[in-house]
């Protein structure tokens, strides 16, 4: 046992099992955190109502119902930009397909060539040295 304490190796070991467990403990924690609700906003108080009875509210301008600066959030449903979106997307798909083959094909020569001028003739040889030695 007490050669066992003494070797390094076994020191590695529980230095091994502190970090792991160190990193288990905060990946707990941020699992956790994350489906803890968040805190709630606080609550605007209006103003009181009966104080300024008379006095008109001004206009803003961003808020009027005419100025719209863009589409409305959610889901477009509109069947003309989903075929754009969707054409786009397969001819982008279409161009990374080729260019994926133009690799492949690319390594493929690459590897012919080196058999072909490389590792053939060193076989060859190695062959035909062998072949020459008495028996």
């Amino acid at each position: 046992m007490r050669k066992l304490i003494r070797t390094p190796l076994a020191w590695m070991v529980v230095a091994e099992i502190a970090v792991v467990g160190a990193l288990a403990v905060v990946a707990w924690n941020v699992v956790a955190s994350a489906t803890r609700p968040v805190a709630a906003a606080p609550v605007l108080v209006s103003p009181d109502a009966n104080a300024d009875a008379n006095t008109p509210l001004p206009d803003l301008p961003a808020l009027s119902p005419q100025r719209q600066l863009g589409p409305l959030p959610g889901l477009n449903i509109d069947p003309g930009f989903w075929r754009e979106r969707l054409a786009q997307l397969s001819r982008d798909q279409v161009d990374m397909e080729q260019l994926e083959w133009r690799i492949v094909r690319s390594a493929e020569d690459a590897a012919k060539h080196y058999l072909e001028t490389v590792v053939l003739p060193a076989i060859q040889r190695a062959e035909r040295a062998g072949g020459e030695a008495p028996a």
